[in-house]
């Protein structure tokens, strides 16, 4: 079984690194391009890229051969390219990319992404920053930025506004994001649809970044959008920055499988209680039951994730109970049920 990281990146996949020594800008905010197949231009992409001034990119190149990474490099000294031995998860990219940079700010986008609107890197970087008024009435506030992620409103290929919000939902015993339109400034969201979001650096290491043992994608998102509420985070969107696919949007996979299990113990079971949190023994007989492994598997698994949230107690700030009850007043949004099971 794999272990739960306790630390940001505690270990590192292999990879190599091409290009990316030039700075572009100075405005604190750099773009992480994770890429799908399909036939996008990447010249055109960077060349984007670089007109709204990010400092840095860095793109995940996956396993893939690029035949066109000797032209790109050198049309685009600002761009580092990350070739990976093996296969990870999208999580395990951003956390890679993020031990590549050093700016306060970095940008999480797709290949297949354009930004329509948001006044270039310098101008998304500014919003983004605590006003005088908000620093006075927050006098122990230690971070220059708003919050953890700030996404933005995205639209698909016929121009048309997504659901691209989220907020929990107990679905037939099993925890589930619904999907929201961000109909107003600052609605909250409990994951960043994809990913996509402009994210605090300094903020997302302390959270620990994407947890790389679940395999899946979508329950990354939902544990990490889960732990970053309940240790005091924030995820919220603004109407500012507008981006569009260039082609189909992704279908996600939210199969409740492994990748349910480890986000379940490590979120949804623990329980709070005065300022720190713990996952009761009482809660074991009930996973045994329903997480369909064999008695020591589903004993590892818990022991496990029991550790785990000892480590961690002190940082959690509520338990999921609270989160589901206080979301609708937080958020602006409905609902349904809380807690849930594994």
């Amino acid at each position: 079984m794999n272990t739960i990281p306790t630390t940001f990146n505690g270990s590192l996949p292999a990879y190599t690194c091409v290009g990316g020594n030039e700075r572009r800008a100075s405005t604190g905010l750099s773009a992480v391009i994770l890429n799908r197949q399909g036939r996008f231009s990447r010249f055109t992409l960077f060349e984007e890229l670089e007109k709204a001034g990010f400092d840095f990119v860095i793109s995940l190149e996956g396993t893939a051969k690029r035949y066109d990474l000797e032209g790109l490099t050198g049309a685009f000294p600002f761009v580092r390219f990350v070739l990976l031995r093996d296969s990870i998860t999208p999580g395990e990219e951003i956390n890679l990319a993020v031990s590549e940079l050093s700016s306060p700010l970095f940008f999480v986008l797709w290949n297949d992404l354009r930004i329509l609107r948001g006044g270039g890197a310098e101008r998304m970087a500014e919003r983004l920053l605590l006003s005088p008024d908000e620093l006075v009435r927050k006098p122990d506030e230690k971070n220059v930025y708003k919050r953890l992620c700030t996404v933005p409103v995205i639209q698909d290929n016929h121009f048309e506004t997504m659901p691209t919000l989220s907020s929990p939902a107990l679905v037939g015993g099993n925890v589930r994001a619904i999907p929201k339109n961000p109909g107003r400034e600052g609605l909250q969201s409990l994951f960043p649809y994809e990913g996509i979001g402009i994210y605090d650096r300094e903020r997302f290491i302390r959270l620990g970044g994407f947890d790389g043992t679940i395999g899946n994608f979508y329950w990354q998102l939902m544990d990490f959008g889960f732990r970053a509420r309940l240790w005091g985070e924030e995820i919220a969107c603004t109407q500012l920055i507008k981006l569009s696919f260039d082609g189909t949007v992704p279908a996600g996979d939210s199969t409740a499988e492994e990748g349910y299990r480890r986000f379940y113990l490590k979120n949804l079971a623990p329980v709070f209680r005065g300022d720190f949190a713990n996952l009761p023994l009482r809660r074991f007989p009930g996973y045994f039951r329903r997480s369909g492994a064999d008695l020591f598997s589903s004993w590892e698994e818990f022991s496990e994730a029991r550790r785990w949230v000892r480590i961690n107690r002190y940082r959690f700030q509520c338990d999921a109970k609270t989160i589901a009850g206080s979301w609708g007043d937080q958020a602006g949004q409905d609902v349904e049920g809380g807690g849930g099971e594994v």
